[in-house]
């Protein structure tokens, strides 16, 4: 999990680079574009075994992940990076409100005070803005709830499909989405938007490296995620994600943000220590 924070961290320095020239829906195009590429010449190399019998959770895991990226840039584009990165790393407390509700998991006091620390780390660190349009907050809702559900359907897949396949679902279904709208907005001569109805346009000069980068950074977060939600139960595995955070404040400042402040700082040592009482906690519980 801490890889794939790396990756998704990565990646969302990359699209702040091409913040300037391209908009939303092009991002999503791009980005998944780049990761099926890899994936095919991944299967060609390696063919995935399957056990199968579970394709509509693939389909339905596919549906929650792209919405959950639209979502996510939408509100990168409208709102503070800070509040946005907030809304979506809620589906941090989604995911275990869900799995407590629909799989009765709860993992300890200790570990849902660990949630919680981790959670206070992130508004410390990002100080979400909450003056805009109730909108953009619905959107921001919306990405951390679809975030959850997606995240622990890949859990409830991983017994019967290849990692590869799983994070197929979701780059296949996020690169035909936006090119079936594109299509349709040049058939139906609907005016371009910034985030659906998008127009084409091919990236130029250093952008093609932006692109790439970001693509196979999120390819990259995609495959460990999927992994790590495999591998232990949603609730635990869904904190250790609030590293990005910090991962994030790094990037950032390599890419000209500011060193944090004092109370950034604070919020980054809340997200660390949340990740070693959980961890702490893992090793101290019996084997199953």
């Amino acid at each position: 999990m801490l890889l794939a924070a790396l990756g998704f961290a990565t990646m969302g320095g990359f699209a702040k680079l091409l913040k300037g020239s391209m908009n939303a829906g092009q991002l999503v195009f791009y980005r998944n574009a780049v990761g099926l590429v890899v994936l095919i010449i991944g299967f060609l190399i390696k063919p995935p075994v399957n056990k199968g019998a579970k394709f509509h959770l693939l389909i339905f895991r596919g549906m929650m992940g792209t919405v959950a990226l639209y979502t996510l840039l939408y509100c990168i584009l409208h709102l503070p990076l800070g509040t946005a990165m907030t809304y979506n790393l809620t589906s941090a407390i989604f995911i275990a409100l869900f799995s407590f509700i629909l799989f009765r998991e709860y993992n300890g006091h200790v570990v849902l005070m660990a949630v919680l620390l981790g959670f206070t780390g992130m508004l410390l660190v990002y100080k979400p803005a909450i003056h805009f349009p109730w909108y953009y907050h619905a959107a921001g809702l919306l990405s951390g709830v679809t975030s959850a559900i997606a995240y622990i359907t890949v859990g409830k897949l991983n017994k019967y499909y290849d990692t590869r396949i799983i994070v197929l679902s979701f780059v296949l279904t996020g690169f035909l989405v936006p090119l079936i709208l594109m299509l349709t907005r040049y058939f139906a001569h609907i005016a371009p938007d910034d985030v659906f109805f998008i127009a084409w346009r091919l990236p130029h000069g250093i952008e093609w490296f932006y692109v790439s980068s970001l693509g196979l950074a999120a390819l990259f977060g995609q495959y460990f995620v999927t992994k790590a939600y495999g591998a232990d139960k949603a609730g635990i595995v869904s904190s250790i994600g609030y590293a990005n955070i910090v991962f994030s404040v790094f990037i950032g400042m390599t890419l000209g943000d500011a060193f944090p402040d004092w109370m950034s700082l604070t919020g980054i040592l809340c997200i660390i220590l949340s990740g070693v009482i959980i961890s702490l906690v893992k090793r101290k519980s019996p084997a199953s």
